[in-house]
C-alpha cells in the first residue's frame, strides 16, 4: 500500500483535535489543573496530556502515532513562547529546522513566518511548553526584575520569532523522560514539574547564553565553506523578494543547512535570517526615502504582507515608523 500525505492548514488541525474532543474541559480528569484529549481518528492513535504547573503556563506531555505522513502549513500568527523536546518522532520545516533525532527546539514569542511542517507516520514521545514570555523575567529576572538582556532574543513582540534548535543532551534527555514518567499526584505532581521544567529550560538555554557569553569557542571555517558561506549571503542580497528557503539555500551554495547557519553566524554576526531582515530594512529605508512608493507597496517589496509587522521590524532597526521615514524625518538609531 502507497503512503499517503495529508496536508492542513494549523486552524485545520486545531479543530480536528476540538472535534475530538468536545467536553475535554468537563470530562473528568488525573488532576485538577490537568486536560488529557485523545489524538482524532482521522489522524492515529494516541494523546496528549496538558497540565497547567503555573498560572498561564502550560506543559503539554504527548504519545501518538500518525497514520499518514502530514504536512501542517502555518500562517503568519502571534506564536508564544514555546520550548520543546521529543524523545521520538522528528518534525522538520522547510527552512531547515529539526525537532527530535538529535535536536530540541525553543521557539520564541513574536510573529511566525509562513511555513509548511512535517510529520511522519511514526510515534511521536515528547514534551511541549508554552508560556507569555513576560515569565522570562518571573523565573530568570535581571537587577531591574526585567528580562535578561540575554534572553530578550525570545521575546519579539510584533517582530519576527526567534527560532533555535538545541542539540538534545543526556541530560536533556533525562530530565525529560523525570517529566513524562512524573512518579507524584496532587500538589506534589505539580511542585515536582514546576522544577523540572525550569530545570529543561535552563538545559536548552545553556549552550545560547554560553555563546553569547564567548565561552565557547566557535568552530573553524574551511575556505572552501567560507567562499560559499560569501555566495550565499550574495544570493540573498539579490533576492530579498522571493529568498530561497534555508534548505534551497545550502542546497544551491553546496554546504548542509547546519554548517550554513553556524558559519553565517560567525562569519556575519547573525542568523541567515536575521541578515535577510536587516538588508530588507535598508533597502526599505531607501524606498522610502525616495518618496516614490507608499509604506504599502515598500511592506510588499520588503516581504511583509502585514504592514504592522513591518512597521513593528522598521521601528527596531531605525527607531522611527516608515511613514516617518517617508515623510522626511531622521533615524535616531544607529543602522
Amino acid at each position: 500500500m502507497l503512503a499517503m500525505t495529508i496536508t492542513l492548514t494549523m486552524y485545520e488541525d486545531w479543530e480536528l483535535w476540538a472535534e475530538a474532543n468536545p467536553n475535554s474541559l468537563q470530562k473528568p480528569k488525573p488532576e485538577p489543573f490537568e486536560i488529557v484529549r485523545e489524538m482524532p481518528k482521522q489522524l492515529g492513535k494516541g494523546y496528549a496530556r496538558l497540565i497547567e504547573v503555573y498560572p498561564h503556563f502550560w506543559l503539554m506531555i504527548v504519545d501518538y502515532k500518525y497514520r499518514d505522513d502530514i504536512l501542517i502549513k502555518i500562517p503568519e500568527w502571534d506564536h508564544p513562547l514555546q520550548f520543546l523536546v521529543y524523545l521520538s518522532g522528528r518534525i522538520t520545516d522547510e527552512y531547515g529546522g529539526q525537532l527530535g533525532e538529535g535536536y530540541t527546539c525553543i521557539s520564541g514569542s513574536g510573529v511566525q513566518r509562513q511555513m509548511t511542517t512535517q510529520l511522519l507516520k511514526t510515534r511521536y514521545v515528547g514534551i511541549d511548553f508554552d508560556m507569555p514570555p513576560e515569565l522570562l523575567a518571573t523565573f530568570f529576572p535581571d537587577e531591574a526584575g526585567e528580562i535578561p538582556h540575554q534572553l530578550r532574543l525570545l521575546a519579539k513582540g510584533n517582530d519576527w520569532q526567534t527560532l533555535l534548535y538545541p542539540e538534545t543532551t543526556t541530560a536533556i534527555q533525562g530530565i525529560a523522560q523525570q517529566i513524562i514518567n512524573c512518579p507524584y499526584e496532587g500538589m506534589t505532581k505539580r511542585m515536582y514539574l514546576q522544577g523540572k521544567v525550569l530545570e529543561l529550560m535552563a538545559l536548552q538555554l545553556a549552550p545560547i547564553l554560553s555563546a553569547q557569553n564567548g565561552t565557547q569557542p566557535s568552530p573553524r571555517l574551511k575556505a572552501d565553506t567560507i567562499s560559499r558561506i560569501h555566495y550565499a549571503r550574495e544570493i540573498l542580497s539579490a533576492r530579498l523578494e522571493n529568498p530561497p528557503s534555508l534548505l534551497e539555500l545550502a542546497q544551491i551554495v553546496g554546504v548542509s543547512d547546519r554548517n550554513l547557519r553556524r558559519g553565517f553566524k560567525e562569519m556575519f554576526g547573525t542568523t541567515v535570517f536575521g541578515y535577510l531582515t536587516n538588508i530588507r530594512m535598508e533597502q526599505a529605508e531607501q524606498l522610502l526615502r525616495s518618496g516614490k512608493l507608499s509604506v504599502a507597496e515598500v511592506a510588499n517589496l520588503s516581504g511583509y504582507s502585514q504592514q504592522g509587522h513591518f512597521a513593528a521590524a522598521f521601528k527596531r532597526k531605525f527607531g522611527i515608523t516608515p511613514r516617518e521615514c517617508l515623510s522626511g524625518k531622521r533615524s535616531i538609531l544607529p543602522s
